[in-house]
């Protein structure tokens, strides 16, 4: 099964909701009623799920071209977990989707993209600073063969 295609996006899909699904419950049973709280565990989840992109990524990146990764394993896994988050995390903490109106819902939505993009790019960033990516790796591994093989001598 791990080696589906679908199976790394729906992983992360998964994972995301997981994240969200701790925060819903720790928000409901915790601090139910303290608005500073939840909005500081809602700050906090979102951090997380940008900090579990940027892990993805930078441990992706190091084995496949970004084509590879990008697109299919984490921007569907993103929209997942996003849209798992979004209709379905509601309902744990015992709401509707769009019982607080259509702000706080595209609210969610924004804040979701934003830590998830950031989380992208700071994971490969890291990756490519330290010479840890695909590209960095296959140019290394270019330079090493082309010194290791002695220079032709041309004769005349």
């Amino acid at each position: 099964m791990r080696q589906q295609r679908w199976f790394p996006a729906a992983a992360l899909a998964v994972g995301l909701f997981a994240i969200n699904v701790v925060a819903r419950l720790l928000t409901r049973f915790v601090f139910d009623g303290d608005d500073s709280a939840e909005n500081r565990a809602s700050i906090m989840m979102f951090a997380l799920i940008g900090l579990v992109i940027a892990v993805y990524t930078f441990i992706v990146s190091q084995r496949r071209r970004p084509s590879e990764w990008l697109l299919p394993d984490l921007v569907f896994g993103a929209v997942g977990g996003m849209l798992l988050t979004i209709l379905v995390g509601p309902f744990i903490s015992g709401g509707q989707p769009f019982s607080s109106g259509a702000g706080n819902f595209f609210s969610q939505v924004w804040l979701y993209s934003g830590f998830a993009i950031a989380g992208t790019l700071v994971g490969y960033w890291v990756a490519v600073m330290l010479g840890k990516d695909y590209r960095s790796r296959s140019l290394k591994a270019y330079s090493e063969s082309r010194q290791a093989k002695p220079r032709r001598v041309v004769r005349r």
